[in-house]
């Protein structure tokens, strides 16, 4: 196999993405396409001036930015176009299994209905199908909301069960560990749901929240985690467990200039089921196989290990065995054929 990485390598290679906020994928022109439909004042009048104002520089002012850029989402079929728009831009990375998050507090909190939103969601999803991409939902809590607030959007969750594969935990971390919400995530697994929470890149206690995440509260994912490098022993534990850790160098970047590419490396090589996804891709600039690209190129890998972050992709998706095995052979296929 050549040891050269293009960007035509990365977009054409099958591949899953795990770690994706479809209230991120919301790109300009789309925000003012809806902000006009729905006769919200954003007080941007040009896809210029949108962009302009996705411009942060830390965690605070990036949340700041980006939950007041929702009350553009209004209707079932705004949710629809959201997700479609990420749907079609992920067809055209070839990536063929994805698991959404979506945060229905963000939008139940300013009176818009659980319904409306899972409904226009859901609706993508399906028709996704022609796009050759199978997606999957997964509801995310709010983690610097209250836990009544959290039990209330589980219980109301749950009315859609066959439409949600898992619940996840994001937004602020500060002050707000993994802990707070083990009682919802320990109901959740109880309904037959799969667990995956953030433990954001360097944040205060980030070891203590990995390791509640993983021995407490027992998650199948890690999103982002990778802090777990500062504790050999739980990195052995996710190695021996084939806990899956979800990162995104891009919007790493934003916090570490580094795009914590050592410690994908490292995990990668401590046979860390590590894979490589989006995050919030309209406000990092960047959709998955520019997350791959730039990671490989800034670290120079190897088309094995490209190989190999796409597979760890599959292999620590919700799906069953057999699912995983026919995507297996489908990078395998491309692989041989790309290499020719």
């Amino acid at each position: 196999m050549s040891s050269t990485v293009t960007p035509e390598f990365t977009r054409g290679l099958p591949k899953a993405e795990l770690h994706l906020h479809i209230e991120g994928t919301l790109e300009p022109e789309l925000k003012l396409k809806l902000a006009k439909r729905n006769n919200v004042d954003i007080g941007q009048e040009t896809i210029e001036d949108v962009q302009k104002t996705y411009d942060y520089h830390d965690l605070a002012s990036f949340l700041a930015v980006y939950y007041p850029a929702m009350n553009v989402l209004q209707t079932e079929e705004d949710f629809y176009d959201l997700a479609w728009a990420y749907l079609t831009k992920a067809a055209a990375n070839n990536v063929r299994h994805v698991e959404i998050f979506f945060d229905p507090q963000a939008h139940t909190s300013r009176g818009i209905p659980f319904e409306t939103v899972i409904n226009g969601l859901y609706q993508a999803t399906i028709d996704a199908h022609a796009l050759n991409v199978d997606a999957h939902l997964i509801m995310c809590f709010l983690r610097d909301f209250s836990k009544e607030s959290a039990r209330l959007t589980l219980q109301e969750g749950l009315k859609y069960r066959d439409k949600i594969i898992g619940v996840g935990l994001d937004s602020d971390e500060h002050n707000n560990p993994p802990l707070k919400f083990a009682r919802q995530f320990e109901d959740a697994a109880a309904a037959g749901l799969h667990l995956t929470t953030h433990c954001d890149i360097d944040q205060k206690d980030s070891i203590e929240h990995i390791q509640q995440a993983l021995e407490i509260m027992e998650v199948e994912r890690l999103d982002h985690g990778t802090n777990i490098v500062e504790d050999p022993d739980l990195v052995e534990l996710v190695a021996k467990r084939q806990i899956g850790l979800t990162s995104c160098p891009l919007s790493n970047g934003f916090v570490s200039p580094e795009m914590k590419g050592e410690e994908i490396i490292s995990l990668l090589k401590a046979g860390v089921k590590v894979s490589i996804n989006s995050d919030d891709p309209a406000y990092f600039k960047g959709y998955i196989s520019d997350n791959y690209y730039a990671l490989a190129q800034k670290y120079q890998l190897s088309q094995e290990q490209v190989v190999r972050l796409a597979k760890n992709s599959f292999e620590s998706s919700w799906i069953s065995q057999k699912q995983k095995e026919l995507y297996l052979a489908e990078i395998d296929s491309y692989v041989a054929k790309f290499s020719k």
